[in-house]
């Protein structure tokens, strides 16, 4: 199985700064993310995964919840993982950049700029920005519309793609003798004239180590589905249990078969926060200690953010129809798992903010394998990407605990298979579209 570290602020769960060995700062350190790259590198995952966000997206709703929050200060994605670039080998380094207030230029001169930096190591996670939060950082009053924002990320990775093929592998001979730098043959301006970008190009970074970054995706909606199955080498799911997990993983698998790829052409990730012990009942406590420490207004936020105003609902009611929500899959998903489960509102809360949304995981070392296990058996996963609900600590436990067990199974790696990331997940090298 391929195994992927999310990284983000201090964990996924709502409280893991409050946790006791949590450093409330470590977000803003670069002493914390290279402490867990390199403890992610020495257990041999594939790579370590930024999320990102261009604006201060939380909302204070309901009123108090907002200074409660530890998911406001970070670091840059691609300045932190260039500086993590030299100071790790093996591991792949991902990071989000949004198709909405970047231009396709800038960023495939700079994931193609960490390709090389890294030697191969880079991948981009193509995402559409949603929030006015961030329209208002970027001289808008209020987010493109949804279609729009998923036809210029669409055209956008086409601009993308195309520019990292300006370069031929061998474009450059650096001849001395005959004073030839770059055979003009080898090089492809793209000319790419469309709705929503004017590029000429060429890049100015040469075809880089692994042929190109690797493209990976999280969308669920039908528009984000179809960039990936064209796409994305790599994506990132959050369905809840194993029956949605299949029906997502048969219905991409399929359209990447549409889009005239082959299915291991692309891989999939459902995410999940483990919580493990040396017993089931270990990881438990460990998984209450931490939902105690959530205050109940931050708590509330996460459905607000996620589902829009529910100001009007009783906390320990049932969980009502999403009102004007802000990412419709995800909201949606959290209907779905409250209806499963007969939850209220609070319920509800205390689930989702124990992991940011995504599925959980608690038990032992062997009971998260198995479960793990199961997923890949039962053609729902290719693999997962682990969102520690505490950094280090989390990531210290699964490390420790449940990759031993995965490699005494044969599940895992007890060494990389390569030295870039598209060899270590096992991905063919893109072909230059201008090359033969």
């Amino acid at each position: 199985m391929k195994l992927g570290l999310s990284m983000r602020y201090i964990g996924y769960h709502a409280a893991a700064w409050r946790h006791p060995e949590a450093d409330p700062a470590a977000a803003s350190k670069f002493s914390h993310f290279l402490r867990v790259a390199r403890t992610a590198e020495a257990a041999k995952f594939d790579m370590v995964f930024l999320a990102d966000g261009i604006g201060l997206r939380g909302k204070d709703e309901p009123v108090g919840s907002l200074c409660r929050s530890a998911q406001n200060a970070e670091l840059e994605p691609l300045t932190l993982l260039s500086a993590l670039a030299p100071m790790t080998e093996r591991i792949g380094l991902v990071a989000t950049a949004s198709t909405t207030y970047n231009e396709p230029f800038h960023i495939a001169r700079k994931w193609a700029s960490l390709d090389q930096i890294s030697g191969g190591r880079a991948g981009w996670n193509i995402v559409t920005s949603w929030s006015d939060a961030e329209a208002r950082n970027f001289n808008r009053d209020a987010h493109l519309g949804y279609d729009e924002r998923y036809a210029r990320a669409a055209e956008f990775v086409e601009v993308v793609t195309g520019l990292w093929d300006s370069w031929e592998p061998d474009a450059f001979p650096h001849d001395k003798q005959s004073g030839i730098f770059f055979d003009p043959a080898k090089l492809h301006p793209l000319d790419h004239v469309g709705t929503h970008f004017k590029v000429r190009g060429p890049l100015t970074v040469a075809r880089t180590p692994q042929g190109r970054p690797i493209l990976v995706q999280a969308g669920a909606s039908a528009q984000g589905l179809a960039i990936a199955a064209a796409h994305a080498d790599l994506v990132y799911a959050m369905p809840q249990d194993l029956a949605a997990g299949q029906a997502y993983y048969r219905e991409l698998k399929g359209l990447a078969e549409q889009a005239g790829r082959r299915p291991d052409d692309l891989l999939i990730l459902p995410g999940f926060t483990p919580f493990v012990g040396r017993t089931e009942q270990e990881a438990r406590d460990k998984f209450d200690q931490l939902n105690e420490l959530i205050d109940p207004l931050l708590g509330l936020s996460y459905l607000y953010g996620q589902m829009g105003d529910l100001s009007g609902y009783p906390v320990d009611g049932p969980v009502p129809e999403p009102n004007d929500p802000q990412m419709r899959s995800m909201a949606r998903g959290l209907v779905e798992i409250a209806r499963r489960d007969n939850l209220t509102l609070r319920q509800l809360y205390l689930r989702i903010a124990a992991g940011f949304g995504g599925r959980l995981a608690i038990g032992s070392a062997s009971q998260i394998a198995d479960e793990m296990e199961e997923w890949m058996e039962a053609g729902a996963a290719d693999g997962f990407n682990i969102c520690p609900a505490v950094l280090p600590v989390g990531l210290d436990d699964f490390a420790t605990l449940v990759i031993p067990e995965l490699q005494r199974r044969g599940r895992f790696r007890t060494e990389y298979e390569g030295t870039t990331l598209r060899a270590n997940l096992g991905l063919r090298t893109p072909v230059n579209r201008y090359a033969g």
